[in-house]
């Protein structure tokens, strides 16, 4: 698909109601279908937190007609379930006519900026639950970084409680994104991918709310692999696994997942940069390999 800027603008400025309409009007399906309790979910809200950068190309995911064409062509490919992104996207592929019949994921905090002296403090600037439920979206989800030594998590520990009791009230499902981070030296945010770091941030996100019922996990695979079957065993909750930057090893990006997808509680992959920018540019092999994993 080649997306036309120009008669998105046209729509956007003589006629805005055209996205609640297209909302409205959207074919929806189950999170899961009743062939498959595998999701394959492509992620494009890296933008709203400023964090454009892919590789080397700081800059990778700041064309916005370059990003929507790749991700029309990833959601267009078999075994795509759906797509995980802010307000300004998903508008914009719901006026192309691109999630009918797809999972639409609403991003519901980005207030933590990459690179921000505020970024751990990560108030939730996108989706609310509310909007979810009023655009009929399928799930929501958030990011949830703690550094025991920064009291900007605290908030957000807070809020994102609110937000899975938000959701939960309206039996829709979240997807919790959590971390442990600490600050480099540089005074940049690192996650910590260690067995016992991602392990403590399971239990601590699990236990977040009134109830867990709609609650799903969204989880990196840790620095050594070997390591997932026992982290994963540290809750029930449902997971998916996050892709993150890969680099030039997508080969072995793509093992680490072949193994952690194995693991009972894990539920498939929520995969963006890596997939829409891959090394070599070719959207749809990246795309049909990582569901090949599935």
């Amino acid at each position: 698909m080649t997306v036309d800027i120009a008669e998105l603008v046209r729509i956007r400025t003589r006629h805005p109601e055209a996205i609640a309409e297209a909302a409205a009007r959207r074919v929806r399906r189950p999170l899961l279908r009743d062939t498959s309790d595998r999701l394959m979910i492509v992620a494009a809200d890296h933008p709203a937190r400023g964090a454009l950068g892919v590789g080397g190309r700081s800059l990778a995911m700041a064309n916005r007609a370059d990003l929507l064409e790749r991700l029309c062509l990833a959601l267009s490919r078999p075994g795509v379930d759906g797509v995980l992104a802010t307000a300004d996207i998903l508008d914009d592929l719901l006026l192309l006519g691109a999630l009918d019949g797809k999972v639409v994921m609403g991003s519901m905090n980005r207030g933590g900026l990459q690179g921000a002296s505020f970024e751990l403090d990560d108030r939730f600037t996108g989706h609310r639950a509310e909007d979810i439920e009023r655009l009929r979206f399928d799930a929501g989800k958030l990011l949830l970084r703690v550094a025991y030594d920064d009291p900007g998590s605290l908030a957000t520990l807070e809020s994102t409680a609110r937000a899975i009791d938000a959701m939960a009230a309206r039996r829709l499902p979240v997807f919790v994104e959590p971390f442990l981070s600490r600050r480099t030296p540089e005074g940049k945010v690192a996650n910590d991918l260690s067995a016992e770091a991602v392990t403590k941030s399971i239990a601590i996100a699990s236990g977040l709310g009134g109830t867990s019922a709609y609650t799903w996990l969204k989880l990196p695979v840790t620095d050594n692999p070997d390591d997932m079957a026992e982290v994963m065993a540290t809750s029930t909750l449902p997971a998916v696994l996050l892709g993150g930057e890969v680099g030039d090893d997508q080969d072995g990006a793509y093992e680490k997942w072949r193994g952690a997808l194995q693991l009972p509680t894990v539920q498939g992959l929520v995969v963006g940069r890596s997939l829409l920018y891959p090394a070599d540019g070719d959207v749809a092999a990246a795309v049909d390999t990582a569901v090949g994993l599935l």
